[in-house]
């Protein structure tokens, strides 16, 4: 019997990126071409958006028969689980040339990038991972985490992040007229202290104090700790500044992305003054297909925050929600200039809310002059 997944075949593609990082000295090497180093960034920065923007959106949905069948095909787990041996040995491989004196500085920055970009994409299958009530997975989750030393996203992404979302609350929810620049340090360091007091709260609620092994973040940053420590071991103490470099490229990627999946998404209230539920309107979505290929249906993001519990191969796209002109890997490039992201971005806001400005969530400190601009009074 065939599958009911047009592109269930296409899904072992998602392994392509993080591979980038086993590909850097072979394509130098027969070539003689340095840029290669960088294959990374160009993967993600350039060919993804070409290939989007050349075979466009995907728009198939799966059927409501079909959920339970897709849900329990393994196939779609294994697709996720190979990432993290490709992941690491892509590392120890990144480890072995920074720790030689062929390379120069310059292509050595050039594989940290490659090795970033691996690093967030890590954390993209983290991401699906860690949303599942099976204790492998979530397990795997934290060990895909290790490469970019933000283990707390595992405590705060599902119990901060998916509670507070397109909120002033949340950290990681971008606002009108908030740039990516602005948004990042905000985000990050936002997202640390959620974190802490989250799992905080969790274990004190079970009688346990901060240092039980229980812990969820401390379990995943020891893995890092392994992980980094046992590279410094293999390789030396040179390595060391590539694998922070590497971790923060990674971390910072992720960030990126969830200022484009929220920026100036505010959900309504009810007349209790509570946020209403999260619903496809709250998240931007882009079904362009090949991102949504090498990013598990990352873009889907609007019925990911409707129903968390849905995974990736069953995930819909929704007329409800907020289209995107482009795919997250396009979006991204065009967030790290703040002019042209809110000359894109800021209009399609206003369209979202019927031109009513007052129903986004609006950066505080901008918020009379965005407002004046559009002839209201704040």
């Amino acid at each position: 019997m065939g599958s009911p997944d047009p592109k269930r075949h296409l899904w072992v593609l998602g392994l392509l990126p993080p591979a980038s990082a086993l590909l850097p000295s072979q394509l130098v090497l027969h070539t003689g071409i340095p840029i290669f180093w960088w294959i990374g960034p160009i993967i993600v920065l350039i060919v993804i958006p070409v290939l989007d923007w050349s075979i466009g959106v995907d728009g198939n949905n799966p059927r409501d028969e079909d959920y339970e069948r897709l849900s329990n095909d393994r196939y779609y787990r294994w697709c996720t689980y190979l990432m993290l041996p490709v992941q690491l040995i892509g590392l120890v491989i990144a480890s072995y040339m920074w720790a030689g004196d062929e390379l120069s500085v310059v292509d050595k920055l050039g594989l940290a990038a490659t090795l970033g970009f691996v690093s967030g994409i890590g954390i993209n299958a983290a991401h699906e991972l860690g949303h599942r009530v099976e204790r492998l997975e979530r397990w795997l989750a934290k060990i895909a985490l290790a490469q970019s030393g933000y283990g707390h996203f595992f405590v705060e992404h599902n119990r901060g992040h998916h509670v507070r979302v397109a909120t002033p609350e949340d950290p990681a929810s971008a606002r009108l007229g908030e740039s990516l620049w602005e948004f990042l340090p905000r985000s990050v360091s936002g997202s640390f202290r959620s974190a802490i007091v989250l799992e905080r709260e969790r274990l004190a609620r079970k009688g346990k104090g901060w240092w039980s092994v229980q812990n969820h973040i401390l379990q995943a940053w020891s893995m890092t700790l392994v992980l980094f420590g046992a590279l410094v071991a293999a390789f030396g103490y040179q390595v060391l500044p590539w694998l922070l470099l590497q971790a923060v490229i990674g971390f910072g990627l992720l960030e990126t992305v969830n200022y484009v999946e929220h920026y100036g998404l505010l959900r309504a209230r009810r007349p209790n003054g509570m946020y209403a539920r999260c619903s496809p309107r709250d998240s931007w979505n882009s079904d362009h297909l090949v991102t949504n290929i090498f990013l598990f249906h990352l873009q889907r993001h609007s019925d990911h925050h409707a129903n968390p519990g849905r995974r990736y191969q069953t995930l819909r796209t929704s007329e409800q929600a907020p289209q995107l002109p482009a795919g997250y890997a396009a979006m991204i490039v065009l967030a790290a200039v703040p002019p042209l992201w809110r000359r894109i971005m800021d209009g399609r806001v206003l369209a979202h809310y019927g031109g009513d400005i007052t129903l986004a969530n609006i950066q505080p400190r901008k918020r009379r002059r965005i407002l004046a601009a559009r002839g209201v009074t704040a």
